[in-house]
């Protein structure tokens, strides 16, 4: 099941019953100060005009195809955010588990403010996401990284699948013996996974899209088949795709129709039902590739 709500989250969560969510991730504004823009690409055959190279030689010519943008300014960036981290803990369940997804901006004043909320004993990660991707600064250590709080509401009760866990590679397999090297090694709590490609199948042209991978592992450890989750920052919908192809219900909310619209395209498979606006019109091809998406990730 898939719920879609547009709007501002604060009212909608209000109007929630207590305690009805497994897991909770958000990924808010990061008050970077800055217009937030992402703009969407596709590449065609052109010999005569090509500005790519591409496999064997062959010229390709870049055709964009949109842009999308928001400023993510806030005067007050924690009275913005503090009541729906409230809320956030009133509608976990007892063994539910929250996580907040954050830059070096703010993270440190969330975590105080989480702290608060949940109680320090709630605390249970920090988990670093790591990535090599982008501009380089001459004038400082160059930031590839954002913090995601983990806060289980109950330390003493939660969801940790830890047989769930993807494996990844030894870095120096040699040292381990070709068993463990086989198999592979569980994650710590620093996770090295590529951002969203610019050029690949899963870009939606949404800014600040994160990875599938990483959301993927968050839904798989911490919440079970049939659980019911919620993003109120819910953006391109990532953990509507993730939670519906790991079977769970997911509870989606924004106030930007722009995100409504990727993610009414995004998630079609899922047959959202969708509360404060009619559902946006999407393409017949775009629902037979949704479809054809959610059976290749099943």
């Amino acid at each position: 099941m898939l719920d879609i709500y547009f709007g501002d989250n604060l009212p909608i969560l209000k109007s929630m019953a207590d305690e009805q969510f497994d897991l909770i991730y958000i990924d808010p504004p990061f008050n970077t100060g800055k217009s937030q823009t992402r703009s969407q690409l596709k590449t065609v055959r052109d010999e005569v005009n090509g500005d790519r190279v591409g496999f064997k030689g062959k010229r390709y010519r870049t055709v964009k195809l949109g842009t999308q943008s928001f400023a993510d300014v806030f005067d007050d960036f924690l009275a913005f955010i503090e009541p729906r981290l409230i809320e956030a803990h009133r509608l976990l369940r007892p063994d539910g588990s929250f996580f907040l997804h954050i830059d070096y901006r703010e993270v440190h004043y969330c975590k105080v403010l989480l702290d608060q909320i949940f109680g320090r004993g709630s605390f249970m990660n920090e988990i670093v996401w790591a990535y090599d991707y982008g501009a380089r600064s001459t004038k400082k250590w160059s930031a590839k990284h954002d913090s995601i709080l983990w806060y289980a509401k109950d330390p003493n009760n939660y969801t940790f699948n830890f047989e769930e866990m993807d494996r990844i590679p030894y870095m120096a397999p040699g040292l381990v013996g070709a068993e463990k090297a086989a198999r592979g090694k569980t994650p710590t709590d620093v996770w090295w996974h590529t951002i969203v490609s610019p050029s690949g199948k899963e870009k939606t042209g949404y800014p600040t899209q994160k990875p599938l991978g990483v959301i993927h592992r968050i839904v798989k450890v911490h919440s079970k088949s049939g659980d019911k989750l919620l993003d109120f920052f819910a953006g391109s919908g990532t953990l509507g795709e993730a939670g519906l192809g790991l079977g769970r219900d997911v509870v989606l909310i924004d106030n930007k129709y722009e995100a409504i619209k990727v993610m009414a395209q995004r998630l079609a498979f899922g047959q959202p039902q969708f509360h404060g606006v009619e559902p946006p019109a999407v393409p017949a091809a775009r629902l037979a590739l949704s479809w054809q998406n959610e059976q290749r990730d099943q």
